[in-house]
This record gives structure tokens, C-alpha cells and sequence, in this order.
């Protein structure tokens, strides 16, 4: 039986913000993302396919028509200009590279329908390309003090959503992200939403996408999370 190819998106550092590279190597680029969103997508039943942020337009056109699914990862702060707005605080630099690859590759998955998930940079990203906007500084969210699969609050799923298929009414989850959403994209509707009203879950209705703040791939029983589950056997129809 083929496995769906699902391609996954990432980030770019220099080697000299990871321990341990030798010191002639440390001015050289490295891509990377956490490995618990492959471990999650191989579990599921997945191949994940990296994506490199050198890709063309053009590229990202080709390689999408190969792909059966998407998986946009976590990472910095989209840039603020993407949404006509101001920086507020950065913690971290932009990285406006990133923006352009992951911008031009979730207008081709809409486009062609391709099964996607957006989780918590992703899920920004997701607005943003709609013409949303965002809050650029929760810092009550933003709970690095903890594990990364400690359960910090709830998440009320909207009955008859996707997510609501998936985990039912509610379920906990960790926090590891300081913006939120402010005004809601295009086209999206609010499927989960925090106590405190932060909206953690979007989907584009009739569009197989799907997008969380949280980050499952952290959570305890990553492996069987039903998020992945429902990427892989909707990429593979």
C-alpha cells in the first residue's frame, strides 16, 4: 500500500544556534523543525517530505502536485507587515524568508485542495493569508515554565466542526505561543476557543484545513493524536 507524502515546513538557523557544531561550521545555515511532527506523521501512517525554504514558485507548484498532504510546523513570529501592522515586541527576528515560502505554499493547498494541517505558527499564518490580523504579545500564554505536554487549559470545540469529530466537546491542552489572533481572515470560521476567548482552532469550510494554537505533536500520545490521523487518511483518498 503507498503512504501518503506529506510535506512538512520548517525553519532556518545558523549552525552556531545549535550546541555542538564545530566552530568553521557555525556561519552555515541549518533547516530544522522538532521531530515529533515526523515521528507524528510516520506513526499516523505518513512519509513526511521536507520542504526547503529555497524552493521557487514555481517549485512549490511542482512539488505540491506530488504531495497527497501538508503540515505547516511552529516557529517565529510571522512579520507584522504581513498584516499592515507596526512591530509591537519581538523576541525574535522575522524571518521574512520563511513568510514568502509558507505564503505561497498554503495559496497553492487551497488552491488545489490539498489536505492540510496549520499548527500554532501555523495556525497565525493561516489568518494572516486570509487578511486576519493579530495580537503580537499574550505573554500569559506563553508557558515555557512547564513541560511542553503539560495540559494548561481547555479548548471548547464547535459541535459539527472537524476538530469536534475529532476530539469532541473539549479537550486540554499546552500553551507554547505568544500571539493570538485578533481580527478573524477571510472565509475562516472559528471552530475552538480557549477560556479566556482565545480562538485555538480554524477551519476553511469546504476546504480540507484545519489548524490548531496548540501543538499536539508535544502532547502525551502524540503518536495515535487524531490530527495526524485525519491528514493521512484524507491525503490518502
Amino acid at each position: 500500500m503507498t503512504r501518503p507524502l506529506i510535506g512538512l515546513t520548517g525553519r532556518r538557523k545558523s549552525a552556531s544556534s545549535v550546541a555542538g557544531f564545530p566552530e568553521s561550521l557555525q556561519r552555515l545555515p541549518i533547516d530544522l523543525y522538532l521531530a515529533g511532527y515526523t515521528q507524528a506523521v510516520l506513526a499516523a501512517g505518513g512519509l513526511p517530505i521536507h520542504l526547503p525554504l529555497d524552493l521557487t514558485p514555481d517549485d512549490i507548484g511542482q512539488i505540491a502536485a506530488r504531495l497527497d498532504g501538508l503540515l505547516f510546523t511552529g516557529g517565529a513570529d510571522i512579520d507584522p507587515t504581513r498584516y499592515r501592522a507596526e512591530p509591537e515586541w519581538q523576541p525574535y527576528d522575522s524571518e521574512p524568508m520563511r513568510d514568502e515560502h509558507e505564503f505561497t505554499l498554503l495559496s497553492v493547498a487551497i488552491d488545489r485542495e490539498l489536505p492540510t494541517v496549520c499548527i500554532c505558527r501555523g495556525l497565525q499564518l493561516l489568518n494572516v493569508h486570509q487578511g486576519g490580523t493579530l495580537h503580537q504579545h499574550v505573554p500569559a500564554h506563553a508557558r515555557y515554565d512547564v513541560g511542553p505536554d503539560t495540559e494548561i487549559h481547555s479548548v471548547q470545540l464547535t459541535t459539527g466542526s472537524i476538530l469536534h469529530q475529532l476530539y469532541g466537546p473539549r479537550i486540554d491542552v499546552n500553551t507554547l505561543h505568544h500571539q493570538t489572533i485578533d481580527r478573524l481572515g477571510d472565509q475562516i470560521t472559528v471552530t475552538g476557543i480557549a477560556p479566556d476567548g482565545t480562538i485555538e482552532g480554524l477551519e476553511l469550510p469546504g476546504k480540507p484545513v484545519v489548524a490548531v494554537q496548540w501543538h499536539p505533536e508535544m502532547m502525551q500520545g502524540s503518536a495515535t493524536d487524531p490530527i495526524f490521523g485525519w491528514l493521512i487518511e484524507h491525503a490518502g483518498r
